[in-house]
């Protein structure tokens, strides 16, 4: 068994709410342990929201400081990756975080369409975003919700304002973006590839349903996944998934199944050119 497989664990998102499935974490104390869980099954990089004392996306760095503290204690070596979303803050709010120095934060590079609004990613806040992550060394994660957006973060390396070589992660199944479409799927995996290099580490997330079915291609096809409850609060169409663990449970075995061993901190660490923990 050779390629090993960096699973994501998307533990709280923006929308989840315990109504929706009781297991979401949105204390911090809540998302700590959540990931601890997530760690021992597998995941080697927690993608994070924070919410406020009503359950309310924030982008408060105070909170961000507690969390990625309480991650760093209890699961050592694990990558925190934080969220600059637009559901969370406004402006240069969404990227109040990031002198943090997390290992890795996300980057949306454009604008695209969302179940019911616009999904603003102007580029002066996208030039300012990077701006902070290069100031802070804190890598990127390109959110790639459109094809545009891969060429973007080709034009950004270019020019700079992204100091390594992009990870990209594709997003299919956001209602009015990008569809789950293997053809696009595929095609996104070239465009990497040929932009980036044929050894190009990339990752997909599928959304609702779709999230099973983007964790498949992504493992038979040597990238990535992302799983978690942010993206998804279902097993199936009757049961709720009982934790962000179960989920990364769930690709774990994909990844078995698919003669793909399970990454590492450590070795997700070096294939993303991270640092190692101080």
């Amino acid at each position: 068994m050779s390629d090993p497989c960096i699973i994501c664990v998307a533990i709280t998102g923006s929308l989840p709410t315990k109504a929706d499935n009781p297991a979401v974490p949105i204390t911090i104390a809540e998302q700590v342990e959540s990931t601890h869980a997530a760690f021992e099954a597998g995941a080697s990089i927690v993608h994070a929201h924070v919410r406020d004392d009503e359950g309310k996306p924030t982008s408060d760095p105070e909170r961000f400081a507690r969390l990625k503290e309480g991650v760093e204690k209890h699961c050592p070596g694990m990558i925190v990756q934080l969220s600059t979303g637009g559901r969370s803050g406004a402006g240069q709010t969404r990227g109040g975080m990031l002198p943090l120095r997390p290992d890795m934060a996300s980057l949306s590079v454009g604008s695209n369409n969302f179940p019911n609004r616009v999904y603003e990613n102007p580029p002066d806040l996208v030039d300012w975003l990077a701006g902070e992550m290069l100031k802070h060394d804190v890598k990127p994660e390109i959110e790639a919700f459109d094809l545009s957006h891969i060429l973007k973060a080709r034009e950004m390396w270019d020019k700079g304002r992204i100091a390594r070589r992009p990870y990209v992660q594709f997003v299919m199944g956001v209602k009015n973006a990008m569809p789950v479409d293997r053809v696009v799927f595929d095609f996104y995996i070239a465009t990497v590839k040929r932009l980036f290099g044929a050894d190009a580490p990339w990752c997909a997330a599928g959304i609702g349903p779709n999230q099973i079915v983007l964790n498949e291609w992504a493992v038979a096809s040597g990238g990535h996944a992302r799983t978690g409850l942010e993206d998804n609060v279902r097993l199936d169409k009757t049961t709720l998934a009982p934790s962000n663990a179960a989920l990364v449970r769930r690709v774990a075995d994909l990844c078995e199944r698919y003669e793909r061993p399970v990454a590492t901190w450590r070795q997700a660490r070096q294939i993303l050119g991270l640092r190692q923990p101080e």
